[in-house]
């Protein structure tokens, strides 16, 4: 029986790869790294912490990852609230309240970090509809790993079995199959580079998963 619903954030409910992507090349100007695109796009799904603990092995910086997250962040917050164009998904907030009238546990369960979460859902005004929200900067493996699902399920009071995840990103798809959870893939206009085959579903229109379509997947 569908009892839960497991939301990632960036690519999901929000764009916020735009301003993480600006903020990232801000981050490696500061550094004097040079990043491939290829190398970029891996990072996808990952938390910030994984990726400085990455960039300062990798390019052998004798700065702290800690540093480089500091200053990554440091843009980010800046950008977040300067830029004005930053907008929710087409159709999500209509997901997300119609799964919430109808009685479904949302939780939030994104790579990226808490505060960075909490500004999104003040901002939009979404923390009403959410039980409880996880960061994967909070824990010790990062997606592709699936601890985030496993908490996130645990947090909202449900099996895996009844309960499917929200993801638009390779790592994050493999993180909820790893565990053993129901995973819809959500292809924007805005995804690129990413493997979709190991999803249950592939939509692009959050119409196609409202509350009485999905509802008799988990009879």
């Amino acid at each position: 029986m569908l009892k839960a619903v497991l939301f990632d954030m960036d690519g999901v409910i929000v764009d916020t790869e735009p301003l993480h992507h600006k903020a990232y090349q801000m981050m490696f100007d500061d550094y004097d790294i040079h990043v491939s695109d290829s190398m970029y796009r891996g990072f996808t799904g990952q938390s910030t912490r994984s990726i400085c603990d990455f960039l300062c092995e990798h390019f052998k910086l004798k700065v702290k990852p800690h540093d480089l997250e500091t200053a990554k962040r440091a843009h980010f917050t800046k950008l977040f609230f300067e830029d004005s164009d930053l907008q929710l998904l087409d159709g999500v907030e209509d997901l997300i309240k119609n799964y919430h009238a109808n009685g479904l546990t949302l939780v939030i369960a994104s790579s990226a970090s808490m505060f960075t979460i909490n500004n999104v859902m003040k901002r939009f005004e979404l923390d009403p509809y959410f039980k409880d929200k996880l960061s994967g900067a909070d824990l010790k493996a990062s997606k592709p790993h699936p601890e985030i699902f496993i908490n996130a399920a645990k947090a909202a009071g449900v099996s895996n079995t009844d309960c499917f995840v929200i993801e638009d990103s390779t790592n994050g798809i493999i993180a909820a199959k790893e565990g053993n959870f129901f995973c819809v893939a959500y292809k924007s206009e805005n995804s690129k580079d990413q493997e979709y085959s190991r999803a249950d579903l592939l939509i692009s229109d959050y119409n196609d998963i409202k509350y009485d379509k999905v509802k008799n997947l988990f009879n």
